[in-house]
């Protein structure tokens, strides 16, 4: 079953923010008309910082790196009152997605909901600089709505050098593993090994054998995209399959997040995605395919 990414592109180029944080995202208009397909997810364009009746309001965070405090925020409905119901999707109510917009820090984590639906978690930056914040969930309307994604940018205070994307490539290290890339017209491919052998017992993480999130420069885009097969009845490693077809191409820093040894690893590559017309290439010239199916 394959399972279409979720994707909310942002309109114009790079908002850098002077010591304010301006809100921006969400995808585009009724969620029950996006498209959503039998295994609940969708694929979609455009952004702002409160759609379909919904905000990504009051968000709070540490104003500089090396101090820690809570980044929290509410999700209010059209009347403007906290919403506290929300349909738990992939294990969760809400996937916070928080990446620096040089794609140097990355970060995916579930906060917890208070009572009067303000959701916190305990936050830390490493390091200054512009910030973009995702908030990822679908409300429980009961008649089986859509995802929303909402978005604030924040910036941190310090001196933050711009540093370019990474080069395009097809292989990273993370702790020990290896994680290589393969494009199979519009599925990527993932394998991981560890010293040289095959990984194939990956643990389910949130409902699936293995999580991807991109975010595309300069836009920048979001997507969250889940892997083709279910827990329990497909391999567990050591590939895994997405199909994405983002409407927006460009460069985009990918962060592969799969499970193993009872720890969460993330693997982090550039891949450049031509028109959809045609097939995606991580060397940004030419079309190259490749990659086996499971």
């Amino acid at each position: 079953m394959r399972d279409r990414l979720r994707f909310a592109a942002f309109g114009g180029g790079l908002v850098v923010l002077l010591g304010a944080a301006l809100g921006i995202g969400a995808l585009v208009g009724d969620p029950s008309e996006r498209g959503v397909e039998h295994d609940g997810s969708y694929r979609s364009t455009g952004l702002s910082d409160s759609e379909s009746g919904y905000t990504l309001a009051d968000l709070s965070a540490p104003a500089s790196p090396n101090r820690a405090g809570p980044l929290s925020f509410r999700i209010t409905g059209a009347d403007g009152a906290p919403v506290t119901r929300f349909a738990v999707r992939h294990e969760k109510p809400l996937h916070l997605v928080v990446a620096r917009s040089d794609g140097g820090e990355f970060r995916h984590t579930h906060p917890a909901m208070a009572a009067d639906g303000t959701w916190s978690v305990e936050w830390t930056w490493a390091a200054p600089g512009t910030y973009r914040v995702f908030a990822d969930f679908a409300p429980d309307t009961g008649a089986g709505s859509g995802g929303l994604v909402l978005s604030h940018t924040v910036t941190v205070a310090g001196d933050a050098a711009a540093r370019p994307l990474p080069p395009v490539g097809e292989t990273a290290s993370v702790d020990g593993y290896q994680v290589r890339l393969q494009r199979d017209s519009g599925d990527l491919r993932f394998s991981v090994t560890r010293d040289g052998r095959p990984v194939t017992d990956l643990e389910p993480y949130l409902g699936a054998y293995a999580h991807l999130v991109g975010l595309h420069a300069p836009s920048p885009a979001y997507l969250h995209a889940h892997p083709q097969g279910e827990v329990g009845r497909t391999s567990p490693g050591p590939g895994t399959a997405f199909h994405v077809e983002p409407p927006v191409p460009g460069p985009y820093r990918l962060y592969f997040e799969f499970a193993h040894g009872g720890s969460v690893h993330t693997a982090e590559l550039t891949l450049e995605f031509e028109p959809l017309s045609t097939t995606p290439s991580t060397s940004g010239a030419g079309h190259r395919s490749g990659g086996e199916h499971r």
